[in-house]
């Protein structure tokens, strides 16, 4: 029989357990029911910048995804001059942020495909850590740095940039990670972007 002066601190432990469990899912904890379609993202080869952090301070993120690609074509020279096509198509196992582009919004397609490979030494099956734009109502790639291959679900990459998502692409939050960005070529401009933020509040 339970002990009268132990019920208080065990009902506490019980109402802390239930919150716990009913607690608001953070902001890159998105629940999907993918739908056996395709999406085409277009490939902004132009832009000069890649990954998740372009722009002088940071440009917003509008679809960050994870998964496995599963399709890569030959190079082509189908783009013209402009730049060597490399098509493929990646699975999308999680998806962890999604900006509302209106009538092109991200629509839980299980499959993207885009013709930004070239150069970027990825074979099928493996996994990858994707970060896509926006540019003129749609989702692009700006190519190179934005698509990462990564160990699994739970490489530190996905770890960090949910951190980064979920505190509203802070990052002042990365600082402790720019050594992990820099094995990707990322770090620099990690610190750069952070520079700014530290400037802005100066």
């Amino acid at each position: 029989m339970m002990n009268l002066k132990n019920r208080p601190a065990f009902f506490l432990l019980i109402l802390s357990f239930l919150i716990g469990c009913t607690g608001k899912k953070s902001k890159s904890d998105i629940d999907i029911e993918f739908v056996q379609d395709t999406l085409n993202v277009g490939y902004t080869y132009w832009w000069p910048e890649s990954g998740p952090f372009i722009g002088q301070c940071g440009d917003e993120l509008s679809l960050v995804f994870s998964g496995t690609l599963i399709n890569l074509q030959p190079a082509t020279d189908d783009a013209g001059p402009l730049y060597t096509s490399q098509k493929g198509t990646i699975e999308i196992e999680r998806v962890y942020t999604i900006k509302d582009l209106g009538e092109d919004t991200y629509a839980n397609q299980q499959f993207i495909t885009t013709d930004c490979f070239d150069g970027l030494d990825l074979r099928t099956g493996d996994r990858v850590l994707v970060f896509c734009y926006d540019y003129e109502g749609g989702y692009t790639l700006p190519g190179g740095k934005s698509i990462l291959k990564i160990s699994g679900a739970e490489d530190p990459l996905i770890t960090s940039v949910r951190r980064y998502i979920d505190l509203d692409q802070n990052a002042m939050e990365l600082k402790k990670d720019v050594g992990l960005w820099a094995e990707k070529g990322l770090g620099r401009k990690l610190q750069d972007i952070i520079t700014c933020h530290e400037a802005s509040r100066n």
